[in-house]
């Protein structure tokens, strides 16, 4: 019986690490799942989904407390994740509107501002065709200290993005990326956390004084 119990934790562990790195970041949305089974959501709220700068924005859903926030952002996620993991982190929530954060760890990871530009795509089409009537807005990708080196093409990702969306019903860009940038055009240096890629509460404030006009209320 032990040598049985042995062989089953030693399937369970192997198949857990297969898992983690078959599906990356598993691990946070089924968190999600959890916390989904404990309290889910009310429908109707106003879904913000995408990468870290949303996970990091710990008081996201209180800042957007009237609204019913609901925070998705997860680990260094990019837009590919966020269309594989689409079943999972944005249909079930029934929202009134969604705000995209993603293709920063796209280009980061070497993708090209095209195939950047086309998961973003794809991600708008899938979330078109199960939820035609639901606005949706896109944060533009942030520029960065630690990622300065990328701000041509995210500038670029970004222009197409935003033609893109202006072509769309229902669809919205939003820019902070000129916000956050200094009179130089280099990215500010006091909206960051020290690792200069996550933002700061200064950093995050530029955000809510640009995102809150985009918002729907109830």
């Amino acid at each position: 019986m032990n040598k049985y119990l042995a062989l089953l934790l030693v399937l369970f562990f192997s198949l857990s690490s297969f898992a983690q790195k078959s599906y990356p970041l598993l691990n946070e949305i089924n968190e999600y799942k959890e916390q989904d089974a404990k309290n889910f959501p009310q429908p109707n709220g106003i879904l913000f989904v995408g990468s870290s700068s949303l996970r990091m924005w710990k008081n996201l859903e209180i800042v957007y407390k009237d609204y019913h926030a609901i925070n998705r952002g997860f680990g260094g996620s990019t837009l590919g994740q966020a269309i594989y993991y689409a079943d999972d982190i944005i249909y079930p929530y029934q929202p009134r509107q969604i705000i995209i954060y993603s293709g920063e760890n796209d280009l980061a990871e070497g993708a090209s501002i095209e195939v950047t530009f086309d998961r973003f795509k794809t991600l708008f089409d899938i979330i078109r065709k199960k939820m035609p009537n639901v606005p949706i807005a896109f944060i533009s990708i942030k520029p960065s200290p630690s990622r300065i080196n990328l701000m041509p093409q995210m500038a670029a990702t970004n222009q197409l993005i935003a033609y893109f969306l202006a072509q769309q019903t229902n669809a919205k860009y939003i820019n902070v990326f000129d916000a956050m940038l200094q009179e130089n055009m280099q990215p500010k240096s006091d909206i960051f956390l020290s690792d200069n890629l996550h933002m700061n509460e200064k950093g995050y404030q530029i955000w809510i004084n640009i995102i809150t006009p985009y918002l729907i209320k109830k």
